[in-house]
């Protein structure tokens, strides 16, 4: 399917399967614009169902999603969102800093997705994985600003694991989140396990590296208690640039679930430009 250049307005569009072709392919030449309002039984615009092999090149998505920000932003209920086989490659992502809880890509119960060649600046995570989740392929993503790559949060509730996860050759600028991994502090079971963090530049990140099991938005309502999560095979390779805060990496585990098998830094170079503009004067330099 071609789309060609121009703009178009598509109210809502359900692409359903199953489909005898396991190589769907759509290309997007001009803009797919939204309706700009927001109606709460709409829980969806453009969805592709029961699909296999599906692959989008290029174009624009315009959500014109302000009504929807408002509406997040007065906490007021919004719209939530299996399919194998998705690649997305090409795509421009882009909702103001301050759009509440705007993930650029979110991925839930699929498996075998790929999201290369992107670039997503967004008020939450450039890219989300939720549970259920597991052969995923993330290379040459251009992130900020926004809240990097995170995988969860998980164990809010009783969930799915996430596996065998690779983010390769990620640009990160100005973002709050470089590369993360975010459970809540809730006993449900589970695991996240051969997770692959590599190639990656960070610039003026707040927090470059996270493993965060106690994770609490807002530090509200917390459930206090000890993640069910158990994580494994998590590694950061490659991961060079600098740390707008003090604290350039952060492992906070589960008491219960310690890390298992490995948790793996190798060649990280994260410098500190406030840290060495502010250290004491009797502090001795010290690197990552």
């Amino acid at each position: 399917m071609v789309v060609p250049k121009g703009t178009f307005f598509v109210s809502r569009a359900l692409l359903q399967g199953p489909c005898n072709n396991n190589n769907l392919r759509v290309f997007v030449q001009g803009t797919i614009i939204a309706d700009a309002g927001y109606s709460s039984a709409a829980t969806d615009w453009i969805t592709f169902k029961y699909v296999q092999g599906l692959s989008v090149y290029g174009g624009t998505f315009d959500g014109r999603g302000q009504s929807l920000w408002a509406r997040k932003a007065a906490g007021r209920s919004c719209p939530t969102g299996s399919t194998p086989g998705v690649t997305v490659e090409g795509a421009t992502i882009t909702a103001p800093e301050d759009s509440p809880n705007t993930d650029g890509i979110h991925l839930h119960m699929s498996r075998g997705v790929s999201v290369t060649g992107s670039t997503m600046r967004t008020g939450d995570d450039c890219i989300s994985i939720g549970q259920g989740v597991s052969n995923v392929w993330i290379e040459n993503i251009k992130c900020g600003p926004g809240h990097g790559i995170s995988i969860g949060s998980l164990g809010a509730s009783p969930g799915r694991p996430v596996q065998n996860v690779t983010a390769s050759l990620v640009v990160f600028t100005g973002t709050q989140i470089g590369f993360r991994v975010k459970t809540w502090a809730n006993p449900y079971a589970g695991f996240v396990k051969d997770v692959t963090f590599e190639h990656a530049t960070m610039n003026n990140v707040q927090n470059p590296i996270v493993i965060d099991q106690n994770y609490c938005p807002g530090n509200g309502n917390c459930p206090n208690k000890s993640s069910g999560i158990k994580i494994s095979g998590v590694t950061f390779s490659d991961v060079q640039g600098t740390s707008a805060t003090l604290v350039a990496v952060t492992l906070d585990c589960s008491r219960s679930n310690p890390y298992r098998d490995r948790t793996e830094q190798h060649q990280a170079n994260l410098q500190r430009p406030y840290y060495w503009a502010n250290r004491p004067a009797n502090r001795p330099d010290t690197e990552f």
